[in-house]
């Protein structure tokens, strides 16, 4: 029987890059397969969401550590830590600083402001009230899924398959109830359901699949860099999980059932980290 690293290997070759291009489709189509299933779930509850959502960050937690931080220092630093811990510090910065720009996805998704929420009138110059919004929403969706991206490029283009197809595994999957989530605060927005659909696997596409054959040609073309790029990613995804994903999950009054379904992404990723890996 033919494993999943096999099968992986011979549809998208050898090549780290090409390998990379394939993963950022993978996972920009769960991406899209989560956003189109508002087409179907039409009006899913937010206990139904914050468990999804916590199952998101719980995969997402515990890629960051087995399939990226433990990987960049013990099989690319020879056991130094520094080079991957300076990563995950400018991975950290970078979200920070570029968070300062768009206002946060959390109000752009529920409305609801925070103390250190961007100023739109001071972030961009822009004077349409209707278009504003609208390039706020993209901008801050864009920026909360670049590290996904960065992560499945950065991972295959290790060469270490065997650890970077869980990585894209996990990442797929988070993508499924994330994307859904997106979907679900677009529509009581007043965008249309169908139109969101489509629109938010575009959006998924654009930026995840470019950034993962940017990871992948990066750390390929330069080896050194690869701890650093691994350390960034990870803390880039550890930011958005902790800035966003979960405090997201602990305003509606279903933090149990959240905190649940981040335990159990954490299972469901170690068990497939340890049976693909």
């Amino acid at each position: 029987m033919v494993s999943v690293v096999e099968l992986f290997v011979q549809i998208a070759g050898d090549n780290p890059v090409m390998q990379g291009l394939v993963g950022g489709i993978v996972i920009a189509m769960l991406n899209l397969l989560g956003a189109s299933l508002v087409l179907v779930w039409r009006n899913p509850s937010e206990r139904a969401l914050d468990g999804a959502l916590g199952f998101a960050a719980g995969v997402m937690l515990a890629a960051a550590f087995t399939s990226l931080i433990i990987p960049g220092i013990e099989q690319y630093s020879g056991g130094n830590p520094i080079p991957t811990l300076v990563g995950i510090v400018l991975g950290v910065l970078f979200l920070d600083r570029a968070d300062i720009l768009v206002p946060h996805a959390h109000y752009l998704l529920t409305g609801n402001r925070r103390p250190d929420e961007a100023d739109p009138s001071t972030s961009l110059p822009l004077d349409n009230e209707r278009l504003t919004p609208v390039i706020l929403f993209i901008l801050a969706i864009t920026l909360h899924n670049m590290p996904e991206g960065l992560a499945v490029g950065v991972g295959f283009g290790s060469g270490d398959v065997e650890n970077a197809i869980p990585l894209m595994l996990a990442i797929g999957i988070q993508n499924i109830p994330e994307g859904l989530a997106v979907s679900v605060a677009a529509i009581n927005a007043g965008l249309d359901r169908r139109f969101y659909a489509v629109f938010a696997g575009l959006r998924s596409g654009i930026v995840e699949i470019p950034l993962a054959v940017l990871g992948a040609l990066a750390v390929s073309a330069v080896e050194p860099l690869l701890p650093y790029a691994m350390g960034f990613a990870a803390g880039a995804m550890l930011f958005v999980i902790s800035d966003e994903i979960i405090p997201e999950t602990h305003t509606r009054g279903y933090e149990r059932i959240a905190t649940l379904g981040v335990m159990a992404g954490v299972v469901v990723m170690l068990y497939l980290d340890i049976s693909l890996g």
